[in-house]
């Protein structure tokens, strides 16, 4: 049980003994190099770093703690702690705030072996960014007093939220300024808006305050606006204060301005004065106002306040009728800091050390001191350690707080010389033994200086006696041994022996206890004497062993008794807090074995008490000079004898002549003072001292002592210049503050405050500082000393200065006009007497020697004043005049530099340096300035029209430039420039006038007015006006409209419009093929010949709503009742919503009867589910839902189906009985109309009806059950004669229906012949059987006859009579259709049925009849065969092009009138139309020929075409008509006339404005051609002209062009251009008549199969019914040799596709053996068809029938590609010299395979591309590329444009004509005349589709990239056409958008590109 405590004992001591170290280990404590701030304040979203770090060594550790000293770890998210010893604080979300991490205080430890520091308090405080607002309320007030408006900020955000300005509603805003005092509005420092003078005006205008948080920087005006409710005074007001409390409190920072307010309202408008009290007194003195402090009304506002400043505030307010006043206490607080000196201090062990803390700031509420972290308690501004110890060492610092901040300062403590404190090297352990033996304990302990080792006993010290010998030595290396020997231990001696070893560095002890076996015994225990209060330890002095417990008891009670007392195994008590009355007792110990002996020692208690002095003060009255003051010192509580001393300023003191003091009994002393002075101020203390200690309490004794001079000042005198120090000195209580004032006249009395800006003048301590002074600081100034008591002190002294004579300015500039008088002066100060001398230019001047000169002087009070007058100046007057003052302290001068001035001569030299279309920089020489600076130049111009009077503008440029700019010209204007020169004295004349014109510019200013609005869903109508008409900078040619999708990010696609020479005309552009609903932005920008300027603001439009892309998905039915239907579906995505949805249409029929229209209803709903209502029962349903927009409806969904519930039936339609015998009755029926479900069976009800006189009695019916496929029942068992009542009900699964009519019957022997079958109408399907029903009844058996059609039945293998009398056709057609009736009789009767037969079978063909057409549709009738009978379900319209594929349409049944939309102008078109029902489709229609209406172009006059000039054309393309079809593009060409190669310009100019021709050669004659396209074809026009000449003039024809074609001779009247054209005509018609000759004979007497048809077919079909046929008028094809169908959008080539391909032939494409027609073949290619080409039709084909289908393969046609040889015309042709060449491909078609030829099909090439025979008017063939020339391998289809080549390689020269069209039928292509170009085909690439350019104007448009990469053959157009100067002309120029394009396309850059300018 004792091991424990000794063990925790040891392991205390151990860690108690430091290892040794000394002063110079080159350790030094932790300093800190950035210390964190006292306040952190930052917003949750930006967050906060504090940064902390210290230096020392070793290099400190920082740690983060709480206030409370707890260790500050990292919070995921919210704080971090940084290695470097930052705290972090991360931007967080407002609802992860945490008080406890962001509003907490924190302290950064810096510590290392040395010691410890702690930082300043942080204040950390994150502040969650919330919603505020600030509020102005409104504010009462009276007439002419003054009103001060409040910004009330919400508290929770009053910290960071201040008043930035104020703002009324008129729009004048007030700003915290800070300069301005005196006006009627003023924002004080405070944020209040301050409104002096409130008149009735004021109370109209209402005021918001804009406020600003410091941590985000947002600003935001007040919620609410507050105004000013203005009162009329009744009578007088007494001054009040409107709910404010009479005194206030409050605190602003140092160099603050602050506001303090006095609010009082009275009337009359009361006066207001401001009083400061002295401190610590109630006397209070006015505050004197400055610079510094200033009164606005009732307002005291203080600028940069100062801690002086601080002290109680009184504002007392006066009018006539009362007064009133309100105290305000200010404490100015300054910024705390603090140092500890001296910082390190090295002390040797014993030796005294003081630290003292210097502080500043404002207010220091506490001081504290801490040491290594720890608080010493301790709050003295002086730390003094009397005897430093070892544990003294380490870090001390102080700190000094207030409510708001903390400052620290820190220093450290270090030991001096070497030492060692003691520490056991040796210590015995603990020992149990039997009583007898010798016991041998020993300690070593080593230290430096050597330590001693006592040695105790339970606590006591033990001595050597008989038994017990304690003895030490010191050893060698200096280590002390001590031991203590015990002799014969016996059981007394047991116990705790402790040894210790101590010096003066330390202590260190070891205990361990020695039991010895043996009774319990207890060594007696001294009295023990405690002070009341403290805690009592005390342990048992036991021996013996084994004890088995210890106990204390008191009176016989075992402890503990109560809370206060613990009693611990080992024997310890401890008593907490000891109280006489309570624990002074006698408390005995009892230690017993186990054997029950014990053992028992008392010790008393005595508690001893502290004297305690009762608190006392000095009077609470102002205590003055001289009065009594006494004060008494009582002890209440404490031990006798007390002792009571008194002590002031820390030394006793005695009773003396001033001082009594009287001890009044034991416990009361009183000190007196008889007559009070200042020094007797001071602490006196009060000292008790009794037995248990002693005990003080000092009170402070303030002495109130008016002013008294210590050093009183005197009058002196100063020399100038010198430092001036004058000392006014007095002491008092309080201290007197002493103030400086000087006299504002040359005499005593008023006197004035310094300026607070003179850094001159400085008042320190009561001592006058003036340095440099000089005469203006002579005079009298006053010294006040006062400190509110008494009326203070004052002197006035005066202050001399003497001085020589002085000039405040010792040299200045003085001008003149010339020939004007002018006085020169100069002032001299100083002492009197003064004299005073002029030098002009140096030299003495003599006004008698000029008489212009006149000198005279003047005495003033403080000097001398010298004037030199000159009555008329001139330019020699231009001089440096001196004036020289002399007196006994020295002499003085100044210079006066006289300029004559006049105005400046005219600049000359002006020229231009620079221009532009905007600015022109000039430059000029500087002309004599009139010796006055030129102080600017004036440069004057204006337009060349205009006047200098009226039309002049200016530019300023200083004087000291000769080079200047004019910017703010407009382009392309003529402009006068001349240039003037100004001083001080005027202006010159004007320069001479330059005249420049400045250049043209791109135009400066957007389109005016542009507006965007839909035209359909589609379009986009674009309108705009010019820019303003300064803004042009030269002439407008056009405009550029771009646009492109919103949503998307690709440049513009711009269009090209040219301008409107019209005044503000207003432009249009429409865009077509637009997205539908698809919001689009418009720019618009004008350009001029210079180039484009600013676009206008983008403008954005939607086209108009669509009709939705997608159907409505997952629709879905349910049915839920027999009658109802619920219907749901899924909304169709908003991307092809193609607008707003409206909402929904569910359309629903019954399925059976689906096709007909009328059958159907349609319901809309807005949701996405609905309920059909009031459907037929048992019926399935169809149903489609669509989507429909503002636009229309969308697209429908798939059709889905339910069928209703079954219901119960309706009745059966109709009941017969028939009499079968004399017992039986035969009852037959007809199904329900309406089953409502499936018929499960039939009832049939009888009952017999007996008649009763007078009444009818009824019997229960009988029922029989009757299968549903049943439809009679035979009654049998029935009363003969008796009448018996049928009826008949069905029934579904739901029940039982309704009961049909009844019939009433009696049995017979009588049994006619009766038909139990009903009339009825069969409806048959076609080439299937049916059955006729006839179930006749009748006795004796009846005869049966049908009839057919009213014919009597006649059996065969279709049609029999069954056994039954059933009639059953097999196969039926539609001749079986008709009436059918059935006749029975017999001997009693007969009867008849009729049945109708219906056939369905496939509608036949249908009426189709033309009814209008227009350029883009065709309209016809529709009309159903009149022999059809089954219902039709619709028709299909089929329709194709020509030379285009079949399209379809189907229209529903119901449609009379159809029109196909969207077709092409001028455009050919077959149609036929096929009806279909439910049982298929019929027959087709005849075919319909027709066309759209529309025409190719129409060429113009060339004189309205072209405009000629000297380099260049224009071709006003507007003059070309376009037939009715929209132009599409044009195709521009050119050659000299001479040369045999065109040049192409562009094949892609599109419609519209005007095109340029450019770099054409002056003075020369040219070739022009122009192919213009639109869908009904092209027109080429050829025509001829001559550019001008360099200088305008045009030039004559060239006579020599005959001679050099015709070598011969030839008359000159013979004109080539009319006998060239006439003889070929007469050729082309002898051909022609021999090509007719020979067809005519091959049709009329050749075989079969060689004649030529009176029709030429050409198919371009491309499936089943697909010919077109197409007659030609005598001539043939006057229309077709220069027609080629226009590109169309409808059908763009895909590459590798066999598009009317051979291929497409071979599958069996062609019709009736017609060959395919395509307009790009020659005219001669149509008549070379192999005579077994043609094939007659066999007996019973059709046209367009099944049958009639082409089985011939491809050796029947002439393919797309296809060389081949003129057959027609070998006989007049050389069969060496035959011309092969290719055939063109289809239109729009793309060849599907490089085709292969054999060697004989090779064509050689002869002259480059093309082949001429016999010169210039003989026929050529054009030459196609072969397929394998066209393109390498790789790139089969040669960049889109296949094996065929690029467009217009065929372009051939020939004699040119004034003008020529080719391809319409009055102009027939000559032989010279090639073939017009085919269009480029379509580009594959999609890329284009956002482009109205890439859907509408051409092919070649799309193809641009790949035209680029073509080779033409055209001279222009090559690589190695163009020389490298033109291409870089061309690169630079940059004006043709196409050329971009290219580039942008990857386009071969060596071609050359159009000038456009229309096309961007």
């Amino acid at each position: 049980m004792w091991r424990s405590p000794l063990l925790a004992a040891s392991l205390l001591l151990l860690v108690a003994a430091p290892t040794a170290f000394g002063a110079d280990d080159g350790s030094m404590g932790p300093v800190f190099m950035r210390e964190p701030p006292n306040r952190v304040d930052f917003s949750n979203t930006t967050g906060a770093q504090v940064e902390c770090s210290a230096r020392g060594s070793p290099a400190p550790e920082i740690i983060w703690v709480r206030a409370d000293g707890t260790a500050v770890g990292d919070v995921p998210g919210l704080r971090q702690v940084m290695p470097n010893g930052n705290l972090v604080f991360p931007p967080f979300r407002a609802e992860d705030y945490r008080q406890e991490v962001h509003a907490q205080v924190y302290v950064c430890l810096a510590r290392n072996s040395v010691g410890s520091i702690h930082s300043r308090d942080v204040h950390v405080r994150a502040v969650v960014q919330q919603f505020y607002q600030s509020e102005v309320n409104n504010e009462y007030v009276i007439r002419g007093n003054s009103a001060v408006l409040k910004c009330s900020i919400p508290s929770f955000v009053a910290d960071f939220v201040s008043v930035v300005s104020w703002q009324d509603d008129t729009g004048n805003t007030f700003h915290a300024s800070g300069e301005q005092h005196d006006g009627k509005y003023l924002v004080l420092p405070s944020g209040e808006l301050h409104i002096r003078d409130v008149g009735p005006e004021d109370g109209y205008k209402s005021y918001q305050c804009r406020t600003k948080h410091r941590l985000t920087g947002e600003t935001r005006l007040s919620a609410t606006k507050g105004r000013l409710v203005i009162t009329e005074p009744v009578g007088s007001v007494l001054p009040k204060f409107p709910t404010m409390d009479k005194s206030r409190t409050f605190d602003t920072k140092l160099d603050h301005s602050l506001t303090i307010l006095c609010p009082a309202q009275a009337f009359p408008v009361p006066s207001y004065r401001w009083y400061k009290f002295a401190e610590g007194t109630a006397k209070k003195v006015a505050v004197s106002l400055n610079d510094r402090v200033k009164q606005v009304s009732g307002t005291l506002i203080i600028k940069e306040a100062k801690v002086e400043d601080s002290g109680k505030y009184l504002c007392v307010v006066n009018n006539s009728v009362g007064g009133e006043s309100v105290e305000t206490v200010l404490t100015v607080t300054a910024p705390l800091s603090a140092t500890v000196e001296p910082e390190t201090q090295t002390v040797d062990f014993g030796r005294p050390a003081v630290f003292t803390c210097n502080f500043e700031g404002n207010p220091v509420k506490t001081i504290g001191w801490l040491k290594d972290g720890k608080n010493l308690n301790h709050e003295d501004a002086t730390l003094r350690i009397d005897s430093v110890k070892k544990e003294d060492k380490g870090m001390y610092q102080c700190f000094v707080r207030n409510d708001q901040e903390s400052a620290q300062a820190s220093a450290e403590l270090k030991l001096g010389g070497r030492f060692e404190p003691p520490q056991f090297r040796h210590t015995f352990g603990e020992e149990t033994l039997q009583p007898g033996p010798s016991v041998f304990l020993k300690c070593v302990a080593s230290g430096n200086p050597t330590p001693e080792i006592t040695w105790e006993l339970d606590g006591k010290k033990l001595t050597n006696n008989d038994r017990l010998q304690v003895g030490q030595y010191v050893t060698v290396n200096g280590d002390v041994v001590s031991h203590l020997n015990v002799s014969s231990i016996i059981t007394n001696d047991g116990g705790l022996y402790k040894c210790i070893a101590s010096s003066k560095v330390g202590f260190t002890e070891h205990a361990a206890r020695v039991n010895v076996y043996g009774l319990p015994f207890i060594r007696p225990m001294e009295k023990k004497a405690i002070v009341a209060g403290e805690n009592l330890f005390v342990t048992c002095p036991v021996a013996g062993y084994p004890i088995e417990n210890i106990v204390w008891e008191r009176d016989g009670r075992v402890l503990p008794i109560n809370r206060k007392q613990k009693v611990f195994p080992n024997g310890t008590l401890i008593i907490e807090n000891v109280e006489r009355q309570s624990d002074q007792a006698t408390y005995t110990c009892v230690a017993r074995n186990s054997q029950g002996y014990s053992a028992r020692g008392t010790l008393e208690v005595q508690v001893m008490v502290l004297p305690q002095i009762v608190p006392f003060s000095f009077s609470d009255e102002t205590i003055n000079a001289g009065d009594v003051v006494s004060v008494q010192c009582t002890v209440a509580k404490g031990d006798s004898p007390i002792t009571i001393s008194w002590f002031f300023n820390g030394t006793e003191i005695e009773s003396s002549e001033d001082i009594t003091i009287s001890k009044i009994s034991r416990k009361i002393s009183s000190l007196s003072i008889d007559s009070a002075r200042a020094d007797h101020m001071g602490e006196y203390t009060c000292v008790a001292k009794n037995a248990a200690g002693a005990s003080n309490f000092s009170t402070m004794l303030h002495i109130q002592v008016p002013p008294r001079w210590i050093l009183e000042p005197t009058d002196k005198a100063f020399a100038q210049a010198s430092n001036a120090k004058v000392e006014c000195k007095a002491d008092g209580f309080p201290k007197p503050q002493v103030t400086w004032k000087k006299a504002a006249g040359v005499v005593p009395g008023d006197y004035k405050d310094f300026k607070a800006n003179d850094p001159n003048v400085k008042v320190e301590d009561g001592t006058l500082s003036i340095s440099d002074i000089q005469k203006a600081n002579e005079g009298y100034y006053l010294c006040e000393a006062t400190n509110g008591i008494g009326s203070g002190l004052s002197a006035v002294m005066l202050i001399s200065v003497q001085a020589p004579p002085s000039f405040e300015v010792k040299l200045r500039n003085q001008t003149s006009r010339r020939r004007e008088p002018t006085v020169l002066q100069c002032e001299a100060k100083g002492e009197k007497p003064i004299g005073i001398l002029w030098n002009m230019n140096n030299k003495r001047l003599d006004p008698k020697s000029d008489s212009r000169y006149t000198i005279r002087e003047e005495i003033l009070p403080n000097g001398v004043l010298s004037d030199l007058s000159i009555k008329r100046t001139e330019r020699s007057d231009s001089a440096l005049f001196t004036c020289v003052a002399t007196n006994a302290f020295g002499s003085d001068d100044s210079s006066i530099n006289l300029i004559v001035q006049e105005i400046p001569e005219a600049p000359y030299d002006l020229k231009v340096l620079d221009k532009s279309g905007r600015s022109v920089q000039l430059s000029w020489e500087p002309p004599y300035d009139g010796n006055s600076p030129i102080k600017k130049y004036s440069l004057e111009y204006k337009v060349s029209k205009g006047t200098w009077e009226s039309d002049i503008d200016r530019v300023m440029v200083p004087g000291e430039s000769t080079v200047a700019g004019i910017f703010n010209l407009r382009p392309a204007t003529t402009y006068s420039i001349r240039i003037v020169a100004e001083n001080e004295m005027g202006s010159s004349e004007p320069s001479d006038t330059v005249t420049i014109i400045t250049a043209e510019e791109a135009p400066s200013g957007p389109p005016t007015d542009v507006k965007v609005e839909p035209v359909d869903q589609k379009t986009l109508k674009i309108s705009w006006k010019p820019p303003e008409r300064d803004e042009w900078n030269g002439d407008i040619l056009g405009y550029y409209v771009g646009y492109k999708l919103s949503s998307s990010d690709k440049p513009y696609l711009f269009e090209t419009v040219e301008f409107s020479k019209e005044e503000g005309k207003e432009h249009h552009l429409q865009i077509a093929e637009l997205k539908t609903y698809t919001q689009y932005s418009v720019i618009v920008q004008a350009f001029n010949k210079v180039g484009a300027g600013p676009m206008s603001e983008e403008t954005r439009q939607y086209t108009a709503e669509g009709v939705p892309e997608q159907s409505p998905q997952d629709t879905a039915c349910t049915t839920l009742t027999s009658q109802t239907i619920r219907v749901s579906w899924v909304s169709p995505s908003l991307t092809s919503a193609n607008g707003i949805l409206k909402g929904y249409k569910v359309i629903y029929g019954p399925s059976d009867t689906w096709y007909d229209e009328n059958t159907k209803d349609t319901k809309i709903t807005s949701s996405s589910e609905t309920i059909l209502h009031g459907l037929h029962k048992y019926t399935n349903y169809s149903m489609m839902v669509l989507a429909f927009t503002s636009g229309g409806d969308g697209v429908k969904s798939i059709p889905i189906h339910c069928q209703t519930e079954q219901d119960a039936p309706e009745p059966p339609s109709a009941l017969k009985a028939l009499v079968m015998s004399e017992s039986s009755i035969l009852v037959s029926w007809k199904p329900p109309e309406q089953p409502n479900g499936i018929v499960t069976q039939y009832t049939v009800y009888f009952r017999e009806e007996t008649p009763v006189e007078g009444e009818a009695r009824e019997n229960a019916p009988k029922s029989e059950k009757v299968p549903p496929f049943q439809m009679s029942y035979e009654a049998s068992g029935l009363k003969k004669k008796t009448n018996y009542e049928f009826w008949v009900t069905a029934s579904t699964n739901i029940g039982e229906g309704q009961q049909s009519k009844s019939v009433i019957l009696a049995p017979s022997t009588r049994v006619p012949a009766k038909i139990a079958s009903f009339d009825d109408t069969f409806t048959a399907t076609y080439k299937e059987d049916v059955k006729l029903p006839c179930l006749a009844v009748g006795m004796p058996a009846p005869d049966m006859q049908w009839k057919v059609k009213g014919t009597l039945f006649q059996q065969n293998d279709r049609m029999r009579q069954l056994p039954e009398g059933s009639l059953q056709i097999k196969g039926v057609t539609r001749g079986d259709a008709g009436e059918y009736s059935c006749y029975v009789e017999n001997s009693f009767g007969h009867d008849t049925v009729t049945h109708q037969l219906v056939v369905h079978a496939p509608p036949h063909s249908p009426q189709v009849t033309l009814t209008s057409t227009t350029t883009s549709s065709i309209t016809m009738k529709l009309k159903p065969h009149a022999t059809d009978t089954a219902p039709l379900h619709g028709y299909t319209i089929h329709y194709k092009p020509e030379f285009g594929e079949w399209e379809t349409v189907q229209v529903g049944s119901q449609t009379t009138k159809y029109t196909l939309e969207n077709l092409w102008c001028g455009t050919r078109y077959q149609i036929y139309v096929t009806a279909y029902n439910g049982i298929g489709t019929g027959e087709r229609s005849d075919y319909l020929n027709t066309r759209t209406k529309g025409s190719k172009p129409v060429i113009p006059e060339a004189t309205r075409f072209i405009e000629v000039s000297t380099n260049s054309i224009t071709l006003h393309l507007s003059a070309w008509l376009d037939g009715g079809c929209p132009m599409l593009y044009f195709v521009v060409e050119h050659k000299k006339r001479h040369q045999q190669e065109w040049t192409q310009v562009s094949n892609n100019v599109k419609p519209g404005g005007n095109f340029v021709v450019l770099d054409l050669d002056p003075a020369s004659w040219y070739h022009l051609r122009v192919t213009a396209h639109n869908n009904a074809g092209f027109a080429v026009a050829e025509f001829e002209f001559a550019t001008l000449t360099i200088t305008g003039a045009t030039i004559a024809p060239q006579p020599e062009l005959k001679r050099r074609l015709f070598p011969l001779e030839i008359p000159e009247w013979l004109d080539l251009n009319v006998v060239v054209p006439l003889a070929a005509t007469v050729v082309v018609i002898l051909v022609g008549i021999i090509v007719i000759c020979v067809a005519v004979s091959r049709r009329s007497r050749g075989p079969e199969n060689l004649r030529l048809r009176d029709d030429v077919v050409y198919n371009q079909g491309a499936g089943p019914n697909s010919t077109m046929r197409k007659q030609h008028p005598q001539g043939g094809f006057t229309d077709e040799l220069g027609y080629i169908a226009p590109p169309n959008r409808k059908l763009p080539p895909v590459p590798g596709s066999n598009y009317n391909t051979c291929d497409r032939i071979k599958r069996g494409t062609m019709r009736n053996s017609n060959a395919t027609w395509d307009p790009r073949r020659h005219m001669y290619e149509e008549l070379s068809m192999n005579p077994h080409q043609a094939r007659r039709m066999m007996p019973g084909q059709q046209p367009g029938s099944d049958e009639n289908v082409h089985q011939r393969g491809m050796e029947d046609e002439i393919c797309p590609y296809a060389t081949f040889h003129l057959l027609g015309f070998r006989e007049e042709m050389d069969p060496n010299k035959a011309m092969n060449f290719q055939t063109f491909p289809h239109q729009n078609g793309h060849g599907g395979h490089a085709h292969s030829r054999n060697s004989s099909q090779s064509m050689p090439r002869a002259n480059g591309r093309y082949s001429r025979v016999n010169g210039p008017n003989s026929a050529f063939s054009p030459e196609y590329d072969d397929p394998a020339n066209c393109e390498p391998e790789e790139d089969q289809y040669g960049s889109q444009y296949g094996p065929y080549g690029a467009p217009y390689d065929h372009y051939g020269s020939r004699n040119s004509v004034s003008r020529r069209s080719v391809g319409s039928a009055r102009n027939l292509p000559m032989n010279g005349s090639p073939e017009p170009p085919p269009p480029p085909p379509r580009n594959h690439d999609n890329s284009f589709n956002d482009s109205k350019d890439s859907n509408e104007i051409s092919e070649a448009e799309c193809d641009r990239d790949q035209l680029v990469n073509r080779n033409y053959g055209v001279k222009g157009n090559s690589r190695e056409g163009m020389s490298t100067e033109e291409m870089r002309k061309l690169i630079e120029r940059n004006e043709a958008g196409g050329f971009q394009q290219q580039q942008h396309n990857g386009g071969n850059l060596g071609l050359s590109t159009t000038y456009d300018t229309v096309a961007v």
